[in-house]
């Protein structure tokens, strides 16, 4: 019960920390007695401090054969370091109510902490430990191998597990976008210790680490926090270099036979890296099109007007060396023909036509009004800080984001959408759609 409360009361003093954060966000750059970079948010309304932080160097960096070492490392960081055993570890985390957390994407290793500032010390060092002397011992990779391999059973018959895989083995075949993270049920055994060991060595270092950090707490001490983790890590890392590329097989629609009620469509294209002139233009006319609101093109289309679907929608994603435009939809096995076509015809229509000016303001509002809730916690802060370290955006991007959307013109606008939705999409079904077949260029 004494941990329940502890953690509930964590919880409640990130959300009011982080929206009278949000409110007055005051960022400012410091530099660890060590050299280590960072950017701080003050916040005096609640004693805690939230950190986040991302080395460069995930899941691309796993040998094929072996693929999903980078992951399996991030489940078992935590699982004994240094003198402590993987018991011990987790008692000091909950004891102290410290939130710790580990997540390997395909470009970058990603952590989380968050503390309240009179366990801060202890928070940071077994951060340290975890970073620096993970034991992976072979009672845990064996228990946390075995979680995996379970996951990825089941995913052998999820529709939206193979729809998603098959999309992007398809779209980067033979590169390591074009893998899952977690690896596959072939390469998860193979992983030894020794693996994990060679991924942290590589991958964890100084040169290319960002870190986000925002509570009760002035420069200095963020300082000697940042030096109490990080400082003992590697001045360079030793990173695998990863080859530019761009999605294959558009045009071509594969479906996966499963015998499943409903079938999951993805669909999906070139997109735009975040650092192209037209990225906001083209954030601003995707959110029109299929962003995930009720007020999208193919949320009214498919779902309101004809009941296809629950949901759709699509995302820019972009990664260091490629982008995507990728979507998702699920409908009913005699109707997911009727749920494509509309997927086709109103982005076909887009690339032609554009939006309307008054779509283009409405987007423009609701996407200026609806960011403050990416920083209403202050753990969300941190990541947000994090994520524009890491897009190069600059520390005064949260200021300027409002006028960079609203200097897109309807031009800009009708422009940017032929060239995001006239290069053609890889589809893939997992499901047994009536009307369906696979097609297009093996």
């Amino acid at each position: 019960m004494t941990r329940f409360l502890a953690a509930a009361a964590l919880a409640a003093l990130a959300l009011l920390a982080g929206a009278s954060a949000a409110s007055a966000m005051q960022i400012e750059k410091i530099v660890s007695p060590s050299g280590i970079e960072a950017w701080l948010v003050r916040e005096q309304s609640a004693p805690l401090v939230a950190l986040n932080f991302a080395f460069h160097g995930g899941s691309t960096q796993d040998e094929p054969e072996k693929s999903g070492t980078a992951n399996l490392a991030a489940d078992l960081l935590d699982e004994g370091a240094g003198d402590l055993d993987g018991k011990t570890y987790h008692e000091r985390l909950e004891n102290h109510a410290i939130e710790l957390g580990f997540q390997v994407v395909r470009d970058y290793f990603h952590g989380s902490l968050r503390t309240l500032n009179e366990h801060r010390d202890e928070a940071f060092d077994l951060l340290r430990l975890a970073l620096s002397a993970p034991h992976f011992d072979a009672d845990a990779i064996e228990r946390v191998r075995g979680q995996v391999m379970s996951s990825l059973q089941r995913e052998t018959t999820s529709p939206n597990s193979l729809a998603s895989n098959r999309w992007w083995e398809t779209a980067f075949p033979g590169h390591p976008y074009g893998r899952e993270s977690k690896g596959v049920l072939e390469t998860v055994p193979r992983i030894t210790a020794d693996d994990m060991r060679d991924y942290v060595r590589r991958a964890f270092a100084r040169n290319e680490l960002t870190i986000s950090i925002v509570g009760d707490i002035d420069a200095k001490t963020a300082g000697a926090l940042i030096d109490r983790a990080f400082a003992g890590l590697p001045a360079k890392n030793d990173l695998k270099p990863v080859a530019n590329a761009s999605p294959s097989g558009l045009g071509r629609r594969i479906v996966i036979n499963l015998d499943v009620p409903q079938a999951v469509v993805n669909f999906g294209g070139q997109g735009l890296a975040r650092n192209d002139p037209d990225f906001i233009a083209g954030y601003i006319v995707n959110h029109i099109l299929a962003g995930g609101t009720f007020s999208s093109r193919l949320y009214k289309e498919v779902r309101e007007k004809r009941g296809l679907a629950y949901g759709v929608s699509d995302s820019l994603v972009w990664f260091r060396r490629a982008a995507v435009l990728i979507g998702t939809t699920a409908t009913r096995a005699d109707r997911t023909a009727d749920a494509l076509g509309i997927v086709e015809a109103e982005t076909k229509r887009m690339a032609a036509n554009g939006p309307t000016a008054d779509e283009l303001a409405a987007a423009k509002s609701f996407l200026k009004g609806s960011y403050a809730l990416s920083l209403d916690t202050s753990g969300k802060i941190a990541a947000q800080l994090t994520q524009i370290q890491i897009d190069n955006l600059g520390i005064d991007y949260i200021e300027r984001r409002g006028g960079l959307i609203d200097a897109v013109s309807i031009e800009d606008a009708r422009r940017v959408a032929k060239r995001l939705y006239s290069g053609g999409m890889l589809v893939t079904v997992a499901g047994r759609p009536i009307g369906l077949t696979s097609s297009g260029t093996e």
